[in-house]
């Protein structure tokens, strides 16, 4: 009896002096989460006035917020004589056993830190990437997120979007545009190639250098068939619109200057 009242008595009496530290613990943790959220918010605020690149400046903002959480975490762990680096190094070799489970995780974490530092692309980017083509949304560690032209959400993996062959199409201040013409076979080539490039040459947008250029190809079945090539500025003009409002000028001044666009035609020869 008088044991187990010794052994209450001195449980209680350690109770007593960890029940403090274990509140000052849980306040440390806690407010290390609301700085942490305070100083993401602070270095991405900055970074903004600063005119820093925003996928840049993303990955240093949520590396402080990490860096503050972690460090408020070890300080809260001390609070209770909790041995840190015994747990810190058991941790590591956990986590050299777990990086064999969770490498795909792993992976797409170091491909997301790497494409958020070297920047093949940023948020609002037109892009296209494994077979993906849409506009870029957001940049996280873990994965890329697209919306695709059509209005659907793609999320693709940060390994596999940093693998891939990726195309920016908002990159390059100017994109030239290719279509197709066919004329009937007694067109004036000559002509038709003066309309076509007038025509393009004043689109909103055109640009004189590189100069539109005309080249007729082939011989079709029922048309000689060439391609119209100019160069817009993507700054003034929709490289869709472009293209669509270019076709229906060509239209316009075909029928305006009596050029023909052929329908195909077959001649059937009947022997008796």
């Amino acid at each position: 009896m008088e044991l187990t009242q010794s052994y209450l008595e001195n449980f209680l009496a350690q109770a007593m002096l960890f029940l403090p530290k274990l509140a000052v613990a849980i306040v440390v943790f806690v407010a290390s989460l609301y700085v942490a959220k305070l100083a993401e918010k602070a270095v991405s605020r900055t970074l903004k006035l600063r005119e820093i690149d925003p996928e840049l400046g993303l990955l240093m903002s949520r590396s402080m917020r990490w860096t503050v959480m972690i460090f408020g975490t070890i300080v809260a762990l001390q609070q209770v004589n909790f041995d840190v680096s015994s747990f810190i190094a058991g941790l590591g070799i956990v986590g050299f056993a777990l990086s064999f489970a969770f490498q795909d995780i792993a992976k797409n974490f170091i491909a997301g830190v790497l494409l958020l530092i070297q920047q093949p692309f940023d948020i609002g980017d037109a892009i296209e990437v494994a077979g993906v083509v849409g506009i870029v949304t957001d940049i996280e560690v873990r994965s890329t997120t697209l919306n695709t032209l059509d209005g659907k959400q793609v999320v693709i993996p940060n390994a596999d979007v940093y693998a891939a062959t990726i195309t920016n199409f908002s990159r390059s201040p100017r994109r030239r545009i290719e279509i197709e013409v066919g004329v009937a076979y007694d067109t004036d080539l000559e002509k038709a190639s003066a309309v076509l490039l007038e025509t393009v040459g004043g689109l909103e947008g055109t640009l004189d250098d590189p100069a539109p250029k005309v080249l007729f190809t082939t011989f079709a079945d029922s048309s000689i068939n060439g391609t119209v090539y100019f160069w817009v500025d993507t700054a003034r003009t929709d490289v869709f619109e472009a293209h669509d409002q270019a076709v229906k000028a060509i239209k316009s001044a075909f029928e305006r200057e009596g050029i023909e666009i052929p329908y195909p035609v077959q001649t059937v020869l009947l022997q008796k």
